[in-house]
């Protein structure tokens, strides 16, 4: 009942509520520059994008902390979010300040992130390890490709968006060294097929 609790809290703060950092937005060290209304456009798609994948490592990592039965390894999932949720305030916080909004479907992609999580973590813990690696490994690539398309003057967000990779990849890396297991191919070719949807239908939903 508690783990179940915590999870429902988890949603509703993660979906309703205000999201607050425990440290200041990367975006604050970077100079705000005017930017035409298409580059504000496309800055602000593409953090919607980052916003829902900040949604999503929410719902993942509080179904596999609900779920597995190692105390140890509940901690670690349970800091992860943690961190996570400083990346969740960030977005939020760079949304608004380009004038874009959350994506409206975001209680979908975190309903199907929470229950990918909890069916990788049904499987063992070394999935459900698997499982984050191979998230993060995606999650860092699609960062990489928004550095590439932010625009040159959006330094704030491109600032932003370069400290999550570094954070990302080091989720995955810890990952690693907690015993995870490689996930099979057909497995990650469903996740990047899963993404790719996500994140084609978030830029502009």
């Amino acid at each position: 009942m508690d783990k179940l609790l915590t999870a429902a809290d988890a949603a509703l703060r993660t979906l309703f509520a205000t999201p607050r950092a425990t440290e200041t937005s990367p975006a604050h060290q970077a100079q705000e520059m005017v930017l035409r209304p298409a580059e504000r456009q496309l800055s602000g798609a593409l953090m919607r994008v980052n916003h829902v994948g900040e949604v999503c490592a929410q719902a993942l990592y509080t179904a596999q902390a609900a779920v597995t039965q190692d105390d140890k390894l509940r901690a670690h999932l349970l800091d992860a979010a943690r961190e996570e949720a400083d990346h969740l305030a960030w977005t939020r916080e760079r949304l608004d300040a380009l004038g874009a909004r959350p994506s409206l479907l975001n209680p979908l992609w975190y309903a199907g992130a929470f229950a990918l999580g909890a069916l990788a973590a049904r499987v063992s813990d070394r999935v459900s390890l698997g499982f984050v690696v191979e998230t993060e490994n995606q999650v860092s690539t699609h960062l990489a490709s928004h550095l590439q398309r932010l625009p040159t003057d959006d330094l704030p967000s491109r600032a932003l968006v370069a400290r999550m990779q570094a954070d990302e990849e080091r989720h995955a890396a810890q990952a690693r060294t907690a015993g995870a297991l490689e996930l099979p191919w057909p497995a990650r070719a469903l996740m990047r097929a899963a993404a790719k949807v996500m994140t084609t239908t978030a830029h502009r939903v």
